[in-house]
């Protein structure tokens, strides 16, 4: 049986939200720190309605006093920094021996030096960010990439079982910021190709209900052909994870891949293409958006 922990839950977004209330109904004390106070006291209310053990801070600071671990899941590098590192931030009020998790999506680096950072505090870090969008945030099945020494991973392991089907230790500190990137590409080539394929189909006049059955058994399936062709079909994209969080990512991975002297000319394609929907209102828009930045058919 796992065993209770005292955890604070920095940031309560969309992906924050839902694993804050797995971690709480998993019998785990659970304070949460949002900047926007509104979200966390909404938080608070709905899961004192359920009778379990929660709380929320004003700060950072504030949230890890006296916590086994703090796990963030904030927006980018300058986000995580200013809630770990900054003037009110977790980092110098973590207990000893305390654990630090970190399901932010940001750079190598700002894994590594938070993980140095927080050495002399005899803190263990784990950059672990996740995969599997909202609904895997949800239904408590995200996919996580951990990076981070084994002692630290087996420390984290059972507090991240609360909202994960699959926890993979990929390596040392940053190799899961460097996975979850790695990741990323993998999607944002798959959405490209599968934009000009809805497209070609549609222009064909192919029955696009018919042509998913046909390929989708296939060697082209994949997760964003499965539950993104009959949206991009309809041209409806107001779910799921947004271009600009997208852009953010892509933006980490040509960053890494450069100072690892590696070429990427079609992550900076498709990430350019991502600029161009942008530029036409699809900031916000989920990232099979991209079928945006090609010409609308309609069907014959």
């Amino acid at each position: 049986m796992t065993q209770n922990r005292r955890i604070a839950f920095l940031g309560l977004g969309v992906m924050g939200t839902p694993m804050a209330g797995h971690l709480a109904r998993a019998g785990h004390q659970v304070t949460v720190y949002n900047r926007t106070a509104s979200k966390a006291e909404d938080w608070l209310g709905a899961h004192l309605n359920e009778n379990l053990s929660v709380h929320m801070a004003a700060t950072p600071a504030q949230a890890a006093i006296g916590q086994h671990a703090v796990i963030t899941c904030v927006g980018n590098d300058a986000d995580l920094a200013e809630v770990v590192l900054g003037d009110q931030g977790a980092l110098a009020s973590m207990d000893r021996d305390a654990l630090f998790i970190d399901h932010t999506t940001v750079s190598p680096a700002l894994a590594r030096q938070i993980a140095e950072a927080a050495e002399p505090y005899g803190v263990k870090a784990v950059d672990a960010p996740v995969s599997g969008g909202q609904a895997g945030a949800e239904k408590g099945a995200l996919s996580i990439m951990c990076g981070g020494s084994v002692e630290a991973l087996e420390a984290a392991s059972p507090i991240m079982e609360a909202y994960a089907a699959r926890i993979t230790h990929v390596g040392d500190t940053g190799a899961g910021q460097a996975t979850k990137a790695a990741n990323q590409i993998c999607i944002a080539g798959t959405l490209a190709g599968l934009s000009e394929a809805v497209r070609f189909a549609q222009g064909s006049g192919l029955d696009m209900a018919k042509v998913l059955e046909a390929i989708s058994g296939g060697a082209a399936q994949s997760w964003q052909m499965e539950h993104r062709w009959a949206t991009m079909a309809e041209g409806e994209f107001d779910f799921g994870f947004a271009i600009d969080w997208m852009r953010k990512d892509l933006a980490i991975a040509l960053a890494e891949g450069g100072a690892n002297g590696l070429s990427m000319p079609i992550t900076a394609l498709v990430d350019q293409l991502y600029a161009q929907v942008q530029a036409k209102g699809g900031a916000r828009q989920d990232t099979s958006a991209l079928i945006r930045h090609l010409p609308e058919i309609t069907q014959r």
